[in-house]
């Protein structure tokens, strides 16, 4: 139960990486301004939720069993907390993909939409009416820059994103009028074991229906520069999660927050050009034509942007 003064904050996917420590950060809030309700489609994944916040456990945070696909199980969280008053919804449970498209399944695309977009949107149409009555509320989204700018071989999953992004973008507008935020929070490549896994299975998959070519430059081009990317820029989830605690904590939250400063110029590049062609052809380029020196460029980029610019990643009102 939350003392009175306390904010509820329902965080979908805290088993692991960025939920869990946005989940642990709110817990261990030194103020004790958060009551967490902690959720995870399977709770035998509990333990290193519950080693890292320690003692707040049953003070400041509970665990709910909760899986975003399923509308029964969803609305038997929501049911569960009282009076299904929540003041700020994480929506961070999400699936990756990464494969030539003509290797994936359309069973595949249908589980990365299933989680990513309808258990976003689920989540969403199951808080809005009580936020709505309270005419009070903040609904979060972890995201990604891949919402903005579309990347190779991950089609399906920036497809995702970009669903999130629109729907979101939309809702925001009307949801103003209850005095109910919403925000996106928009990383980049984040340290986790989700993308260690994911990575690992890439190079153990198979590719039935891929022509040679592709497989080659998937395997042999764009991988190695994946992991160079995620070596250069990579963020932890600790980072994302103080981000997305300072967009709370914000007077005026704002809707979207690229955590990733070095990202903002993929962005501009992308809408500097209305023809699309500027930012397409551009990151052609950079992969397949200048692979050798995409590492450099990189180190280099980090080192012009320097460490009082990353500070203000997010600038609280």
């Amino acid at each position: 139960m939350a003392a009175p003064g306390q904010k509820v904050v329902l965080i979908t996917g805290c088993s692991s990486g960025i939920g869990l420590w946005i989940a642990t950060l709110l817990a261990k809030d030194e103020q004790q301004r958060y009551y967490v309700i902690a959720t995870m489609r399977n709770l035998q994944k509990k333990e290193r939720l519950l080693e890292a916040v320690g003692e707040a456990y049953g003070k400041t945070l509970s665990l709910f069993t909760l899986d975003v696909c399923s509308d029964e199980s969803v609305s038997e969280c929501i049911s569960s907390i009282k009076d299904r008053h929540i003041d700020i919804l994480i929506n961070n449970a999400g699936v990756g993909l990464v494969s030539p498209v003509e290797c994936v399944s359309m069973e595949e695309v249908r589980s990365v939409f299933e989680t990513n977009v309808f258990g976003v949107i689920r989540m969403i149409k199951a808080v809005i009416p009580d936020m709505k009555k309270r005419r009070a509320g903040h609904i979060i989204v972890i995201s990604s820059t891949m919402g903005l700018q579309g990347v190779v071989f991950n089609d399906v999953y920036a497809a995702s994103k970009f669903a999130v992004e629109g729907f979101c973008e939309s809702l925001a507008v009307q949801l103003l009028k209850f005095n109910i935020n919403v925000s996106m929070i928009e990383p980049g490549p984040v340290h986790t074991e989700f993308e260690l896994k994911m990575t690992e299975g890439i190079y153990q998959k198979d590719y039935p229906g891929c022509d040679a070519e592709t497989l080659h430059y998937f395997k042999n081009v764009y991988l190695p520069a994946s992991v160079d990317v995620f070596q250069t820029l990579g963020q932890s989830p600790q980072q994302i999660a103080m981000s997305t605690k300072q967009v709370m904590e914000t007077r005026r939250p704002r809707f979207r927050t690229l955590t990733n400063p070095l990202y903002t110029p993929l962005v501009a590049l992308k809408m500097a050009d209305e023809s699309g062609d500027l930012s397409v052809r551009s990151l052609h380029h950079l992969l397949f034509n200048l692979g050798g020196v995409m590492k450099l460029s990189m180190n280099t980029l980090k080192c012009l942007t320097c460490v009082c610019v990353r500070s203000r990643t997010v600038q609280p009102d």
